[in-house]
């Protein structure tokens, strides 16, 4: 029995010393930046960023989108090599390994989706000097809540006490000033028609407008200019998950792939899908892409629900990958659309969904991949990409260093 009582006893100093540890961490570095969200996460921690270097202020980064990263001081990546799943114990260790590297800001994309978790992140282990909150869509609705008041609500755990908060996000922007003000927060909305079609033009890949603004008003907030801002981003490496589109020839055909599977909620697909058509003269014969999870079914039905409403005539046929696509296809019908159109891949290697897709092609093709990146999604993306014609938006591939602990 004393034994068992020493232990527990141990236990807790241990734990509190380390909390008390983590915090003198916290302290050590003046600008903490906590980005949360629906959508654009990991691009706007990448941007902000990437302003703050380009702004003389020493900046680490970390992100955890399709590909989970530490960003370093110079801008070069470190994969972290995680032995499970996600826990938010992991931000806990990337503060240690920051604090050895010393440097004046951190930006740190919020890792949970549970709403407990997400006020843990940010209360325990970030305690962020500016929040970020890119918008609010409804996603995660089994953690989060069936409600888009419910997920407000929850990426509002996040707001930094007696701080500041950006946020891309108009509709939901009422009540999460009403939740700013039970913490002390200032928010401020940032508006993504302050960004001209010039200053996106000059981005390697397809960013967004909301994404850019936001982070340019995080980099004036701390001092930075515009164009000095702007000219650190036009230099960052975009997330593997960011939109990309790039054509692909062969045998006298073209097909234009538009990688849209990490805007994976119904809202931001379509208005990717309404940027396409406004980008392109002949889509050709038109393939949606649904590349699909077993653990996320549920954003599988919400995307058939999405292209039955708003885009039952603008597809040729529905392709059909990933996990549980018998089901899916099964599910085809009964969401009231056209069962002949839709093609089932499962869990087929990339190169025959490529060769699926250019056996169905006159002439001109374009595939819109959409759903999920992870369990293989992202190795389609990533065949298309390798057949890409020159000069054509394209994945870059991301500078590394050593992995670092997770």
């Amino acid at each position: 029995m004393s034994f068992l009582f020493i232990a527990t006893a141990l236990a807790i100093a241990l734990g509190f010393y380390e909390f008390s540890a983590h915090q003198k961490r916290v302290k050590a570095v003046k600008y903490r930046i906590h980005v949360n969200g629906t959508r654009g996460k990991s691009s706007v921690v990448r941007l902000i960023a990437a302003g703050l270097r380009e702004g003389g202020i020493s900046t680490m980064a970390k992100t955890t989108g399709t590909l989970p990263r530490i960003i370093d001081t110079d801008g070069l990546e470190v994969a972290i090599k995680r032995s499970g799943g996600a826990n938010i114990i992991e931000q806990l260790k990337i503060f240690r390994y920051f604090t050895k590297k010393k440097p004046q800001a951190v930006v740190v994309e919020c890792m949970a989706v549970n709403p407990e978790y997400q006020w843990i992140c940010e209360q325990q282990i970030v305690r962020a000097t500016t929040g970020v909150i890119t918008n609010s869509r409804l996603d995660h609705v089994l953690e989060m809540g069936p409600s888009i008041e419910n997920i407000t609500k929850s990426l509002c755990n996040t707001l930094p006490q007696n701080g500041v908060l950006f946020t891309s996000e108009q509709k939901m922007f009422w009540l999460m000033s009403r939740e700013a003000k039970k913490k002390n927060c200032k928010i401020y909305r940032v508006h993504p028609d302050s960004v001209s079609y010039l200053e996106l033009a000059n981005f390697s890949y397809i960013e967004h407008a909301e994404n850019v603004s936001l982070a340019l008003a995080v980099c004036e907030y701390h001092g930075i200019d515009r164009e000095t801002a702007l000219r650190g981003m036009y230099k960052a490496y975009p997330d593997v998950g960011a939109l990309h589109i790039f054509e692909v020839s062969q045998d006298d055909k073209v097909v234009q792939f538009v990688h849209a599977m990490a805007a994976n909620d119904p809202e931001s697909t379509l208005a990717i899908w309404q940027k396409t058509k406004s980008l392109s003269t002949d889509l050709g014969t038109v393939f949606f892409l649904i590349h699909t999870r077993a653990d996320r079914y549920d954003r599988t039905i919400q995307l058939l629900q999405m292209i039955k409403e708003d885009l039952s005539d603008a597809y040729d046929y529905l392709i059909l990958s990933g996990e549980k696509v018998d089901r899916v296809y099964a599910d085809v019908p009964r969401m009231g659309l056209n069962q002949s159109k839709a093609i089932k891949m499962g869990a087929k290697r990339a190169e025959e969904v490529f060769d699926t897709v250019l056996s169905r092609v006159e002439n001109i093709g374009t595939v819109f991949a959409i759903g999920n990146v992870g369990r293989g999604g992202l190795d389609v993306a990533h065949y298309f990409s390798a057949r890409r014609r020159p000069r054509q938006l394209s994945i870059q591939t991301n500078q590394q260093t050593d992995s670092a602990p997770a």
